[in-house]
């Protein structure tokens, strides 16, 4: 009897290969972990259950066959990576303790000390030169002097020292004067302003007859005004050419005005 034997083939060893297995391969170190949380929902395990069904079984021959599923498990792994979904149970309760808070005044502060200086007595036999400088009499100020009262013999005589000065168009002053200038810086002295032109004093003052004209009046007529100096006298800047003199009035109707 002869025997033979024939000795069994058996396959290198090696790692079971699954359907995961193969998906982590596929997957880079990121979408690993990506997919270990799915695989804990359970979305991957229905993926490599359904794989596996599918598979036929591995011959002898050679190992299983390879299935793509990189594209689904980039998909998966995405979706979780970048939107993931937190349940919260619908009848949880929030509770928050109390706290009460107390709130504390600041303390006032402390008033400053007072400093109290003794004042140095005064000295009576100190002369002048202790005395501060303020405490001195200011030297007194000759107070202005007044204007002459406006009589009618004051403003006459006043008026007659500025006879023989040159007739000026327009002038109001002792270098020369024109008739209505000659009058207003005369009375301009007693404190009466008249204004600047003969029409214009014509309308100022009192209006008085000539019968009760009197020295220190004003005369006028169109065109000129003096000062009436009595016995049918007035002292004025007549004209160009001609100085301030005094003499008879040679106008026919006058009119006297009072204003001093």
């Amino acid at each position: 009897m002869t025997t033979s034997s024939t000795g069994a083939r058996h396959r290198a060893p090696c790692r079971p290969s699954t359907p995961l297995t193969v998906l982590g391969q596929s997957a880079g170190h990121s979408a690993r972990r990506g997919l270990a949380a799915v695989a804990a929902s359970s979305l991957v395990l229905t993926v490599a259950a359904t794989g596996a069904a599918a598979a036929p079984a591995k011959s002898e021959a050679g190992a299983l066959p390879r299935v793509d599923i990189s594209a689904a498990a980039a998909e998966a792994a995405t979706a979780m990576i970048t939107t993931p979904t937190v349940t919260v149970p619908a009848d949880i309760a929030w509770s928050v303790e109390p706290v009460e808070a107390q709130a504390t005044a600041a303390p006032e502060p402390e008033p400053e000390p007072v400093v109290i200086r003794d004042a140095p007595a005064a000295s009576r036999s100190g002369g002048r030169s202790a005395l501060p400088a303020a405490a001195e009499a200011a030297p007194a100020t000759a107070a202005p002097e007044p204007a002459p009262a406006a009589s009618s013999s004051a403003i006459v005589e006043y008026a007659r020292q500025f006879l023989g000065t040159p007739y000026v168009w327009g002038g109001a002053t002792p270098a020369g004067f024109d008739c209505s200038g000659f009058t207003q810086y005369v009375f301009a002295q007693f404190g009466i302003n008249l204004p600047r032109t003969s029409s214009a004093q014509a309308t100022v003052g009192t209006k008085v007859s000539a019968a009760d004209a009197r020295p220190g009046d004003l005369v006028t007529w169109p065109g000129h005004v003096g000062i009436y100096t009595g016995n049918g006298n007035n002292i004025a800047a007549r004209q160009p050419g001609t100085p301030l003199t005094e003499g008879p009035i040679f106008n026919s109707s006058p009119t006297f005005i009072r204003v001093a």
